[in-house]
């Protein structure tokens, strides 16, 4: 028997492997929280102390938490129904690197230097488990729901 030969008789198993291998790939990649980053879990009661501690309510509101007001007078919302969700590889780059992707909506004098956010650095002063139960608290008072829609079936 040839090289060439014993290799057509050996395709199918290649085949059976290449289409498992793939197979894997794709399942893999449908879990949500898969993708991004993660850490341990985190508690929710802790990461509200943090947020309190880090005077995070001083330009973020949160649902359940007096709104303090800081000097800038900046107020952006954290929480809610929204129609997508927030990921906690999101939630976490979004506390140490807040400059990273700032909404549009925020991309005005009150919020923005320039092109980066206003956000104080907390990474020197946070610890990692801080930010695990910071990032815990904040994941919890995002809430998903499906937006209405008015479909109108074709006849």
């Amino acid at each position: 028997m040839t090289v060439k030969n014993k290799f057509l008789i050996n395709l199918p198993n290649y085949l059976i492997v290449f289409v498992l291998l793939c197979g894997g790939l794709l399942i893999s990649s449908c879990n949500e929280q898969a993708r991004g980053f993660a850490l341990p879990e985190g508690n929710i009661e802790k990461g509200k102390a943090t947020y309190k501690r880090l005077a995070c309510n001083e330009c973020h509101s949160i649902s359940n938490i007096e709104w303090k007001g800081g000097k800038d007078s900046l107020k952006v919302h954290l929480g809610g129904k929204v129609s997508t969700q927030k990921s906690y590889g999101d939630l976490v780059t979004s506390v140490i690197n807040p400059s990273h992707k700032v909404a549009p909506r925020y991309k005005v004098k009150t919020a923005t230097e320039g092109d980066l956010s206003k956000m104080k650095n907390y990474n020197e002063v946070m610890t990692v488990q801080e930010l695990i139960d910071l990032v815990t608290f904040l994941q919890s008072e995002y809430h998903v729901i499906v937006p209405p829609t008015k479909y109108y079936p074709y006849y």
